[in-house]
C-alpha cells in the first residue's frame, strides 16, 4: 500500500486520515459502480470538531475526489474550508442527520439502480436472501416528498428513521449511516447485495421467504464471522488496497 502522504492543506492529522478515508471511499464507490455522474453524497464527521463535517465537491466525479478537495462544511451550511461549492440537495439531508444522530460518524446517499428498484417496490426489501436476512428489521422507510432541499422535511426523515441506521428513501434510494465509514461502507456493500439479488430472485418467480425465527438466529450469530478491527475495518482496507493498484491519487 503507498505510504502516508504529508497533508497538503492546513489541518490536523485527525483530520488528514478522515480526508483520505473518506476519498478513498468515493473512489470505492466509483469503482463498485455506485457512483451518480456528479451527485449523491458521502460525509464524514471532523475529528474534534463539533458540527462540521466533510463531503464532496459539487461538480466533480467520485474518481476525481481525492482528500484535499473535499470540502469541509458545519451544520448550518458554512463552508469552513474548499473552493467548490455543495450540493444542497446533499447539505439538507446530510447536515440534518449529522446534527441530529450523535452517532452518525460517517452518512452515505446512493442510488444505484438496484437499491433504487427495492425503494420503488410497494414491499421494500424482502427477507429471500442470505444479505436480505441482515436487514430486516433494520430499515426505516420514508415516503417521497420530492428533491432533499428543504429543511423541513429532516423532522419526518429522522421520525421515519427512529432507531434504526439505514433508511430507504421511497422511490428514490437508501440512505445508509455508521458509527464509523468502515460500518458504513459494509452496511452499504451488504445492502447493494441484498438488492442485486433480490432483483434477479424477483425475475425468475416467486422467491422463498426466510421466516421471522431464522432470521432472529441469523442476526443473532453475524458478529460471530465478524473480521478483525471492528465492522467494516478489514473489508474497507481490502478495498483501499485495490484503488491504491489502480490509482492512488484520492491520496493527495
Amino acid at each position: 500500500m503507498a505510504t502516508q502522504m504529508k497533508p497538503r492543506i492546513e489541518c490536523s492529522a485527525e483530520e488528514w486520515e478522515a480526508r483520505q478515508d473518506l476519498a478513498a471511499c468515493y473512489r470505492i464507490f466509483d469503482h463498485l459502480g455506485w457512483s451518480e455522474s456528479i451527485y449523491n453524497h458521502i460525509s464524514v464527521r471532523v475529528p474534534g470538531e463539533a458540527g462540521a463535517f466533510l463531503i464532496n465537491p459539487f461538480g466533480l466525479l467520485y474518481s476525481e475526489v481525492t482528500a484535499s478537495n473535499l470540502v469541509k462544511i458545519d451544520i448550518d451550511g458554512n463552508t469552513l474550508a474548499g473552493n467548490y461549492p455543495v450540493n444542497k440537495a446533499g447539505f439538507t439531508q446530510h447536515a440534518y442527520f449529522h446534527r441530529h444522530l450523535d452517532w452518525a460518524h460517517a452518512i452515505c446517499h446512493t442510488h444505484t439502480t438496484e437499491t433504487m428498484a427495492v425503494c420503488s417496490t410497494e414491499h421494500g426489501l424482502l427477507p429471500t436472501n442470505f444479505y436480505a436476512c441482515n436487514f430486516i428489521g433494520q430499515i426505516g422507510y420514508h415516503d417521497f416528498e420530492g428533491v432533499t432541499v428543504r429543511a423541513e422535511e429532516g423532522d419526518r426523515l429522522l421520525a421515519n428513521l427512529a432507531d434504526k441506521r439505514i433508511l430507504m428513501l421511497r422511490n428514490h434510494g437508501p440512505v445508509v449511516m455508521g458509527r464509523t465509514i468502515y460500518e458504513m461502507f459494509l452496511q452499504t456493500w451488504a445492502l447493494q447485495r441484498a438488492c442485486e439479488i433480490q432483483c434477479a430472485t424477483l425475475a425468475m418467480g416467486q422467491p422463498i421467504h426466510v421466516g421471522t425465527d431464522v432470521i432472529g438466529v441469523h442476526q443473532r450469530d453475524l458478529g460471530q464471522v465478524q473480521a478483525p478491527g471492528g465492522a467494516g475495518y478489514a473489508d474497507f482496507q481490502a478495498w483501499k488496497r485495490r484503488i491504491d493498484r489502480i490509482d492512488p491519487s484520492w491520496r493527495d
